[in-house]
């Protein structure tokens, strides 16, 4: 289904105190929502997918595959900060007029779970038989497990922790300052950074694959070259590619959100006792080379929610694998909830 827009008739007051002047919440709805109410399965976009998940995880999404709409009634929402319809730095500011560009508020994965809850209110949704993320889809997951523990009956969490690592954190600020050391950064206007966003999503390249894999697909096949390496047109391709479709200030104030990330602030003192909170039955899934968020993380999880399965997928695509071995994850998925008939 194509893109639709919630605009919300409230303001939303973020984590930080700020105002979000009454924002819009873009998603695509796939299939119908039964006489029940029962069929529903809320997926959640990782960084810079967006909420057109037939396309991004066509895979998983789509007649006949595991997520069917002739079955089910999906739904999947854009993040706040991002480009692709809700409201983000590319949004006209009420008050100006103009776009927020580097004035847009900061915004936490709370702030964003808030806005798809009242979506779902909107949608006239009671019960999500499935929420289904991975990377910072888990984040999402997660919090509304904790914000809403009635609505969500199960949950799959792919490639994700209960806070953001210090590793990732690092990994984030790696990215900030290459588009920091952009000299547009700054400018009021929404292609401020672009120069710099190209290189940040090189540094992310790294870490959302690994050796392995560039080593199977970007190894030179001749022994004389001296320069235009595979791996260095590789990693600027997609450095380019991103470049036509993403922003630049919503990518740098999105690696801002991923690092607010942490289920226990103000909830425990201790993160084990948050996710023994969390007590539907639930999935939780490694890829074996992930160096971004690496099985420990999920192992962690796993020991500590109550009601939960652990399934490792052994993979060379490292962290993006979650996207790519979409066979491999539908399995385990089915395995682990036999009684949904999935």
């Amino acid at each position: 289904m194509n893109k639709q827009f919630y605009n919300s008739p409230n303001d939303l007051v973020l984590e930080s105190g700020e105002v979000l002047k009454k924002p819009t919440v873009a998603y695509n709805t796939y299939g119908s929502l039964s006489d029940k109410k029962d069929n529903v399965v809320w997926i959640f976009h990782a960084l810079t997918a967006a909420s057109n998940v037939d396309e991004w995880w066509d895979g998983l999404v789509g007649e006949g595959k595991l997520f069917d709409p002739k079955k089910y009634f999906i739904v999947c929402a854009n993040m706040l900060g991002s480009c692709y319809g809700s409201s983000g730095p590319n949004s006209i500011n009420p008050d100006t007029g103009k776009a927020y560009n580097h004035s847009f508020p900061a915004v936490t994965i709370r702030d964003i779970i808030n806005s798809q809850i009242e979506l779902k209110n909107h949608l006239k949704i009671d019960k999500i038989k499935m929420a289904v993320g991975g990377s910072c889809g888990g984040y999402q997951a997660l919090e509304w497990l904790l914000m809403e523990p009635k609505t969500i009956e199960h949950y799959t969490i792919c490639v994700t922790s209960p806070k953001e690592s210090a590793w990732g954190i690092a990994v984030h600020t790696a990215h900030r300052t290459a588009i920091e050391l952009d000299p547009s950064w700054g400018d009021d206007d929404t292609n401020s950074g672009l120069e710099g966003m190209k290189a940040a999503r090189q540094i992310g390249l790294l870490f959302y694959r690994n050796h392995e894999i560039y080593h199977q697909n970007q190894t030179e096949k001749t022994n004389e070259k001296l320069k235009e390496f595979s791996a260095t047109s590789y990693l600027k391709y997609q450095g380019e590619k991103l470049a036509k479709r993403f922003s630049p200030i919503s990518y740098y104030k999105l690696t801002e959100v991923l690092d607010t990330h942490n289920i226990a602030r103000g909830r425990d003192k201790d993160i084990k006792d948050t996710l023994k909170r969390i007590t539907q039955k639930g999935l939780v899934v490694s890829i074996s080379s992930d160096l971004l968020c690496p099985p420990t993380e999920q192992q962690f999880m796993a020991k500590h929610l109550p009601n939960s399965q652990y399934a490792l997928i052994d993979s060379l695509y490292g962290h993006d694998g979650f996207l790519l071995e979409y066979t491999k994850i539908g399995n385990v998925i089915k395995e682990a909830f036999p009684e949904l008939n999935l």
